[in-house]
């Protein structure tokens, strides 16, 4: 199994780095043939209405957003995780490809504000209320 390949797709803050990630999954809902992916991928679709939406987001300086080749739950896609220096890490699925870019940068706005990065089920918003499939610990447990 090859490593996961993430690439960077936004600036980092004024400081060099950002203090948040947000990953998407790039090949979530794609269409294979003979092994082969064809066409745009539905978490490529997402990845792009979420860049398009970033532009004029406060906090887009605060988060890097990276694209992941593959993030191993194809059963569950479209994928979004959020990361933070000491705070608990969140991996959502079953993302809509369209109409959820809004909702996933408020979310993440959430987070950024969340001390340890606690998002309580009824802070969430729509389609990320439902949609978690993991809760990472922090990896500073203070």
């Amino acid at each position: 199994m090859t490593a996961a390949k993430i690439s960077p797709i936004s600036p980092t803050s004024e400081t060099g780095v950002a203090s948040h990630s947000l990953f998407l999954c790039k090949t979530c809902a794609s269409a294979w043939q003979d092994g082969k992916r064809v066409g745009e991928s539905g978490g490529q679709k997402l990845l792009q209405e979420i860049q398009q939406v970033a532009q004029n987001w406060d906090l887009r300086d605060e988060f890097n957003i990276f694209d992941v080749e593959f993030m191993s739950a194809c059963n569950c896609s479209c994928l979004v995780a959020f990361a933070g220096q000491g705070k608990l890490t969140y991996l959502f699925s079953d993302l809509p490809v369209e109409g959820c870019a809004e909702g996933v940068l408020e979310c993440a706005s959430k987070y950024y504000s969340q001390h340890g990065g606690v998002l309580p089920w009824s802070e969430r918003v729509e389609p990320l209320e439902k949609g978690i499939l993991v809760r990472i610990p922090s990896l500073s447990l203070n």
